[in-house]
């Protein structure tokens, strides 16, 4: 579904990455585990098309990201959650939820459908659908970054640090419903600093660190290497 092959990004004279090779195959929920400043999000960006590559090729099915705006990139399903939510917050969560659906702003059937889908997921946001998003909890806003970006009905679903900030039992709900997105048919790609937990529900993983992937594998041969375990996994 989406490959990145031989993917290098510059900041002027820094190299951010260097030959990413991943890929996540139709229907796969992939994690990216790596501490902060690793890679992840330039990553996420790169893939959307917010920061232009400076080598490789990243492929949707084929079809190069990299040449693509940032609105085609949406257009073509893959769809980012960005790390920090990055609401309105003056806007009311239902306004906030919409926005997501731009692309399918036409489709008012379509939308008031998928609304439903994300509250049958989210059913903490029915309540609060008219106030305004930033009068919510931290778990509640990141429901709502969550929701706004399976508005957009994406083929592939970015999810940056989607439990940043957000207390243990949030944070549980949150790993259940992105397995639940997964398992509805949408690939996933999902970085994460919290690795234990976001092993246990992925197919696959990538290790990045400072621009590389220094390993790859499930979480049966990942928590079984020493190194790994004592720097992402603990325990």
């Amino acid at each position: 579904m989406l490959t990145f092959s031989d993917v290098r990004l510059e900041y002027g004279s820094f190299r951010a990455l260097h030959g990413i090779n991943l890929h996540a195959n139709d229907g796969e929920l992939v994690v990216l585990l790596g501490a902060n400043g690793a890679g992840k999000s330039t990553i996420f960006n790169a893939a959307s098309a917010l920061r232009r590559i400076s080598g490789g090729h990243i492929l949707l099915k084929g079809a190069d990201l990299a040449s693509m705006k940032p609105a085609d990139v949406v257009r073509a399903g893959v769809i980012q959650c960005p790390e920090g939510r990055k609401l309105f917050p003056a806007l009311s969560v239902r306004k906030n939820l919409i926005l997501g659906a731009y692309i399918h702003r036409r489709d008012k059937a379509g939308n008031r459908k998928r609304l439903d889908e994300v509250l049958a997921l989210f059913p903490a946001l029915g309540d609060r659908l008219d106030d305004a998003a930033g009068a919510l909890s931290g778990g509640q806003q990141q429901m709502v970054a969550i929701g706004r970006a399976l508005m957009g009905r994406p083929r592939v679903l970015l999810l940056d640090e989607p439990s940043l900030g957000l207390a243990p039992l949030i944070v549980k709900q949150m790993f259940e419903v992105i397995k639940a997105i997964n398992r509805s048919g949408t690939t996933v790609l999902l970085a994460e600093q919290n690795a234990h937990a976001a092993l246990q529900i992925a197919h696959r993983a990538y290790v990045v660190e400072s621009g590389r992937i220094v390993l790859e594998g499930t979480y049966e041969s990942l928590s079984g290497n020493e190194a790994m375990r004592r720097a992402y996994v603990g325990g």
